[in-house]
């Protein structure tokens, strides 16, 4: 099996960890290929030098799994570089469990032995896209979590005109707007007052940040929806963010929100749901007087 492993750039101190995954995969034969950015990290400040059998550069490699060892923005990174190759891909958590990185450490060794025995499951999830007239060159236009427009600085709120399948939907007079797919719920649109949807439906939310109206609430669309935002700023300008990616935009420059041609392919296993994630992210039931 070929495996392209990913990993974040500032967790030295769980070398331990890494070295034993790397130990793991070499024990079953893996065909292993390292993000050439990982790999120098891994042997200039981990000390770690795990044979391979190449490096990744970029988004152009092939593999039958993508490891992503470190949190859910590191499992994010890792979804941009597989991007729509249909490279199943699967988190392994080395600090506070996430939603999408939600393999334990103590889960590591039992882990890998089921994807080399095939018993595990995939779930697809949905991305959204954005298309507007100028965006960077190599500027990954979709996002797995989110897509927000936000004001640049301390400045005054933002004006953000929507329209949805053609229709004027509101004005929204925030600090920015988030649109988000059911995985990307548990993040940033939860911060800020949106509701939590399960990963299997096929809607998306809307989620105002720091509305003036109090009367302007989040709500629930369909996927198949077409948001087209335009933006006014006393700044003439605002942040466009993908996942955290983020880039200025001019406000002559509207935004089209669509749900992307592909999905991504989430690994799990098989006595996890994402009901027992929540549940133990949130601290649903959990009683500080027991």
């Amino acid at each position: 099996m070929k495996i392209a492993v990913f990993g974040n750039l500032f967790q030295a101190e769980k070398s331990n960890q890494v070295r034993r995954l790397f130990e793991e995969l070499a024990r079953y034969g893996a065909e292993i290929l390292i993000c050439e950015d990982f790999f120098r990290f891994l042997n200039a400040v981990m000390d770690i030098h795990p044979r391979h059998a190449g490096l990744i550069s970029g988004r152009r490699f092939d593999a039958d799994m993508a490891l992503s060892i470190g949190g859910d923005g590191t499992f994010l990174k890792t979804a941009e570089r597989v991007g729509d190759k249909n490279i199943p891909i699967i988190g392994i958590n080395t600090g506070r469990l996430g939603f999408l990185a939600d393999i334990s450490e103590e889960e590591m060794e039992a882990v890998i032995d089921e994807i080399f025995k095939g018993q595990y499951q995939v779930e697809k999830r949905s991305l959204l896209q954005v298309e507007t007239d100028s965006l960077p060159s190599g500027f990954w236009p979709y996002a797995l979590n989110e897509v927000a427009v936000l004001k640049r600085d301390t400045s005054s709120m933002i004006s953000i005109h929507t329209d949805m399948d053609g229709a004027f939907l509101n004005t929204y007079q925030a600090d920015g707007l988030v649109v988000a797919t059911p995985t990307g719920s548990t993040a940033y649109s939860l911060s800020v007052g949106g509701p939590v949807l399960l990963p299997q439906t096929s809607n998306l939310v809307i989620t105002p940040v720091a509305p003036h109206s109090l009367n302007v609430r989040p709500l629930v669309v369909n996927d198949h929806s077409e948001i087209r935002l335009k933006v006014d700023s006393r700044s003439h300008n605002f942040l466009l963010s993908l996942d955290g990616r983020s880039v200025m935009m001019n406000v002559s420059q509207s935004l089209t929100i669509r749900k992307a041609p592909y999905m991504v392919q989430v690994v799990k296993r098989h006595n996890h749901s994402f009901i027992d994630t929540l549940r133990n992210k949130l601290m649903w039931g959990a009683d500080k007087r027991e």
